[in-house]
């Protein structure tokens, strides 16, 4: 395990890194009046913590550049699909209802409603959830990937190929306006309401298991995953999602009901318990 000034500097830098892209983050959502894109940067900047980390770190060239890698493609690929989602269809309608609220019963600004509900909090959250990929590569060893290493990266291509095909299922039923208020719960969607969430949580668990194969610096990075799963469950879209979706769209209380929540599973058949 390198020296603990070490891991605290290289920790130390990509945190004060991770807050200053939130900042200019900030500053342009105030221009545009604007915060949608800040979802995209969810996966560019855990991303950029791996590159940030990279350009530090001494530790096993393997590691380090398998998690580079995997961490990239990821990245990459889901940060560029929530940006063109956003230049399709616009801003984020929670995010306008929610800033929109903030300005009409508390009197703030959009620039303080926005950094105080929307930004503030996010830079330390997206720099715990990335710790995987950080403390991974600090370690030397072991300087082989072994097989844990090598199963958490076939957990990661696995968590890619799912969440990109239950995106590209999502699109083309968004595509059909035919399927205009109805619930999609066909191919990846008809085992489990949020497949695109399970393929975050399986690359990030696969990262995890890349980097606990360098001992104890890398298994306490847990907490990054952990991290991310609590939000799933608990604060990010899904609860809010599904609560608003119930009354918009007939059918929805019904899809509830049968398909599990985040875990793929087969449905429940109707009238079962």
């Amino acid at each position: 395990m390198p020296p603990i000034q070490e891991i605290i500097t290289i920790l130390g830098i990509n945190l004060g890194v991770c807050i200053a892209s939130f900042v200019i983050l900030w500053a342009i959502g105030c221009v545009l009046k604007d915060v949608t894109f800040v979802d995209a940067w969810w996966a560019l900047g855990l991303a950029f913590m791996a590159v940030t980390t990279f350009l530090q770190a001494d530790g096993s060239p393997a590691r380090m550049q398998l998690l580079l890698v995997l961490a990239g493609v990821w990245g990459l690929r889901l940060g560029l699909y929530i940006l063109w989602r956003w230049r399709s269809h616009g801003p984020d309608r929670r995010y306008v209802k929610m800033l929109t609220r903030a300005q009409e019963t508390k009197g703030w600004s959009f620039p303080v409603a926005s950094w105080r509900l929307v930004f503030m909090f996010q830079a330390p959250i997206l720099w715990a959830v990335s710790l995987p990929v950080q403390l991974g590569q600090l370690s030397t060893t072991p300087a082989a990937i072994g097989t844990l290493g090598w199963i958490g990266a076939a957990l990661v291509i696995f968590g890619i190929l799912f969440e990109s095909t239950a995106d590209f299922q999502l699109v083309r039923f968004k595509a059909n306006k035919a399927n205009e208020g109805k619930v999609l719960s066909s191919g990846l969607w008809k085992y489990t309401r949020h497949p695109n969430y399970f393929g975050d949580l399986c690359v990030w668990f696969g990262l995890w298991l890349v980097a606990a194969e360098t001992g104890l610096l890398g298994i306490v990075s847990i907490a990054g995953p952990l991290l991310l799963l609590l939000m799933f469950v608990k604060y990010s879209g899904g609860p809010s999602y599904e609560k608003r979706l119930t009354y918009q769209r007939p059918g929805y209380a019904e899809y509830i009901a049968r398909t599990s929540s985040l875990i793929p599973w087969p449905p429940k058949k109707a009238g079962a318990a």
